[in-house]
């Protein structure tokens, strides 16, 4: 009978606790899951810490202290969803009695340390690109709205087709317009990187490219809660080490490198002896065995002080590259904002540096957006915007009372906002040209931009005989982009919202007060 087998379906329960709610909220395009659902994602670590959930932030780092790496196993969405690909796709790999093969490896403690450095490093620097490609949950955020949801639509939508085929309108066509070239190919390259990884190496992001994993291995390794041989009964079959997808179990020596374990419990359950446990010991409490093999190179305290030394030794070598990189993409940006207008920053995002420092592109604000207003950027901003969400009114225009997109996001990167401060909140300013409004160039009457906008900055004036044209009064807009969407003007609309870099505040418009009118007999 396997021992301590309660452990592994703990941290599945768990997993699934936290994995589910996740998931539902990239995929859930019937608006069925509730906001506040999207609270759940404080917990995430990075978030957390760009968020300001500082507390939160030192819970996870001490919840490592004590059990080590839970958190990549069960809070982490895109640990759990590496789990999953391990249980489907787990090609290449010999079976031994029933359980894949893994082996253990040396840790490469240069790399994932040196890539946590350079990650922190370009984060002091305000560039935090390495942040957004690196980040688990920013990664799985992508995978979700970009892959997983149009999945589900698209499956949707087929029953919706069997439905009304015999009368039944339960379902409906979903049409979705926010996955952009540039979060597909980003989606498509962080699902296959995990995938290929995961197949030949396990854990093998988790332990050299992700910066949480990094920052986790760092307290892990002197956890109070450890998985640990019981060298008496245990006659070195290999079964724990076969089964260990971080490769972190040397079976030969009887080690575990606490630093890589991602606590999934699977070589705890699988050992026939009851000889692997995970059980309180603290460091400072060594056995006779564990203090006599702390000669060998396998021992993850004996790479401690290697692993600060070469961590070190890369934070000095890469201190002037990541000032030379910053300046260039500095340059890079204000080259391309000076050829194009800047982009449309979602509302509460207050300026675009800061905006810039504390979004991570997981496109959760970009599935929320009920009028589907929001899309992922490619390289029309330059690089340092690269799949962050940017407004755009071609089709679609932001709902004047919405807050939804600053109330899910989880890093605070969109400051919550109240639907009295939205709908002060001047995210850009309507322009008009002239030369393209069909009033003035096929002299007939329009007035759907007008009539389309909330605050009435768009008004008809006198313009030729009976014919009237828009006028915009900036004091009044807020650059909802009803006026823009509606535009009849093709290809270049002939009213458009240009940003602004760092939001402003306007006056609510006064609401007309109703005449009473009394009316004598009927009234005609």
């Amino acid at each position: 009978m396997k021992s301590f087998n309660h452990l592994k379906w703990l941290r599945v329960f768990l997993a699934a606790l936290f994995f589910i709610p996740i998931f539902l909220l990239f995929v859930d395009f019937a608006v069925l899951i509730p906001e506040g659902v999207s609270k759940i994602l404080h917990l995430q670590i990075i978030p957390a810490f760009l968020g300001g959930f500082i507390g939160l932030f030192i819970l996870q780092i001490v919840l490592g202290l004590i059990f080590g790496r839970i958190y990549c196993s069960t809070m982490c969405p895109a640990g759990v969803l590496q789990d999953l690909v391990n249980r489907v796709f787990c090609i290449g790999k010999k079976k031994k009695n029933g359980i894949y093969r893994f082996k253990y490896t040396k840790p490469m403690n240069l790399l994932r340390y040196g890539l946590l450095a350079i990650t922190l490093l370009l984060a002091i620097f305000g560039i935090t690109e390495l942040i957004v490609w690196l980040d688990p949950y920013s990664n799985f955020g992508r995978i979700g709205s970009s892959l997983f949801r149009p999945a589900v639509i698209w499956v949707n939508n087929i029953i919706a087709d069997v439905m009304m085929s015999m009368d039944n309108y339960t379902f409906y066509h979903v049409t979705i317009k926010t996955v952009t070239t540039a979060s597909l190919v980003a989606a498509l390259t962080i699902l296959v990187t995990f995938i290929v990884m995961v197949i030949f190496r396990g854990r093998l992001f988790c332990n050299t490219l992700c910066p949480v994993g990094a920052l986790l291995s760092l307290v892990s390794r002197y956890s109070l809660f450890k998985i640990s041989f019981d060298s008496e009964s245990c006659n070195n079959c290999g079964i724990c080490e076969r089964t260990c997808k971080a490769e972190a179990i040397d079976s030969k020596n009887m080690q575990v490198d606490m630093s890589r374990c991602v606590d999934c419990f699977n070589c705890v359950s699988s050992c026939k002896k009851g000889s692997l446990q995970y059980r309180f010991k603290p460091s400072f409490k060594k056995e006779k065995e564990a203090v006599s093999s702390m000669a060998t190179t396998t021992d993850p305290m004996v790479n401690t002080r290697r692993s600060f030394l070469a961590t070190g030794a890369t934070v000095a070598a890469t201190l002037p590259v990541v000032s030379a990189v910053a300046k260039t993409m500095k340059k890079e940006d204000e080259e391309v904002e000076s050829r194009h207008w800047p982009p449309v920053l979602p509302p509460g995002a207050i300026n675009i540096e800061r905006f810039k420092d504390k979004c991570t592109g997981c496109h959760l604000c970009v599935t929320k957006c009920p009028s589907q207003v929001l899309r992922p950027a490619g390289l029309q901003y330059g690089f340092g915007y690269l799949l962050r969400p940017y407004v755009s009114y071609y089709d679609s225009y932001c709902n004047y009372e919405c807050t939804i997109c600053s109330q899910v996001c989880p890093t605070h990167a969109l400051k919550p906002l109240t639907v009295e401060e939205k709908v002060t909140t001047q995210i850009g300013i309507a322009t008009f040209f002239i030369d393209r409004c069909i009033v003035n160039t096929e002299e007939t009457d329009c007035g759907a931009c007008s009539e389309h906008c909330p605050t009435q900055a768009v008004h008809m004036i006198p313009y030729k005989g009976t014919l009237t044209i828009p006028q915009v009064e900036p004091d009044l807009c807020i650059g909802c982009g009803g006026c823009e969407s509606i535009c009849p003007v093709n290809p270049d609309r002939a009213i458009i919202i240009k940003s602004n870099l760092v939001h402003a505040y306007v006056e609510k418009p006064a609401e007309e007060e109703a005449i009473e009118i009394e009316i004598d007999g009927f009234g005609f």
